[in-house]
């Protein structure tokens, strides 16, 4: 199994106006979707690893986007911004079972310090779990000859970073070979994914609030340029990215709205740590997430 744009997997904090009333009356939602989530990533666990591995990835996985909206929750509750529980979002359909989680923030955030940390709190805290488990599925995983898999089988398209575990742990693999990844490797990558696609800077994702906090009015150049280069890629190499481009812009416009002190700033810790981010986007992005196994002649 390989394999998930928060997108599919996990998405950023979204904005909304304030309403209180709405959020208590749903108070059963977010434990019920979260449920409901454990039973279709379960599901679809099961299909590849059998029930026993099956519920080892849901649980993994879940775990991941659970401390990656947490991470997002108790920051914004740091700075007093009213944020709901995570919403997951369960799909009963491979290749992941889910389309991650998001909380609903209301009002508008303080300044750019707390843009920022609200921001980068929630990949930080998923890596936290994702990648000590993405090393810990590698490391269960079995060396197996490509010409042994199944045609039609999903391949997981590694990052720099995944491939780098991969080597690390395993040593390099021969030609025509291949990583027969253990549940809890696939939902370590998946982890590593959905930090990857939320840190893209562009609109409301995690990467373009944080563009937003270091660049303010240069952010909107950023955004757009970025989504040229990516439509681009998309366009040359792999085609499945622009559904993912049309969400993004559907759902942001490529804009980003104000916080309510523009001037305070950002200051040149967090600066620091918002170019260490991108290049984290950089190590972990795979070009082509997902492939199938093509039978040689």
């Amino acid at each position: 199994m390989g394999n998930t744009p928060a997108n599919p997997l996990a998405s950023p904090p979204e904005t909304v106006p304030p309403s209180d009333t709405p959020a208590r009356k749903r108070l059963w939602l977010p434990p019920t979707l979260f449920v409901l989530t454990l039973m279709t990533t379960s599901a679809v666990g099961a299909l590849e690893y059998g029930l026993a591995g099956g519920v080892l990835y849901s649980v993994s996985l879940v775990l991941i986007l659970l401390c990656h909206e947490m991470g997002h929750y108790l920051t914004a509750r740091h700075y007093r911004v009213p944020a709901s529980l995570p919403y997951f979002i369960p799909v009963p359909l491979p290749p992941f079972g889910t389309f991650g989680a998001v909380i609903k923030m209301g009002g508008r955030i303080p300044d750019r310090k707390a843009l920022f940390d609200i921001a980068i709190m929630g990949p930080a805290m998923g890596l936290v779990l994702a990648l000590p488990l993405a090393m810990l599925g590698i490391a269960g995983s079995t060396v197996t000859s490509l010409d042994s898999m199944p045609a039609g089988e999903t391949l997981l398209g590694p990052s720099l970073l995944f491939a780098f575990l991969i080597e690390w742990i395993h040593g390099p693999l021969a030609t025509g070979s291949g990583l027969q990844l253990h549940p809890v490797a696939t939902a370590g990558w998946a982890g590593l994914f959905v930090t990857a696609l939320n840190l893209l800077p562009m609109g409301q994702l995690d990467g373009g609030h944080i563009i937003y906090a270091l660049f303010h009015r240069r952010s909107s150049l950023i955004y757009h340029v970025v989504f040229f280069a990516f439509t681009l890629f998309a366009v040359l190499v792999q085609p499945l990215w622009l559904l993912f481009l049309v969400l993004v812009y559907l759902l942001t416009r490529l804009r980003h709205p104000p916080t309510m002190d523009e001037h305070l700033p950002i200051g040149p810790r967090r600066f620091a740590l918002g170019l260490l981010a991108i290049l984290f986007l950089i190590l972990s992005f795979p070009p082509i997430p997902i492939s199938m196994l093509v039978p040689t002649p």
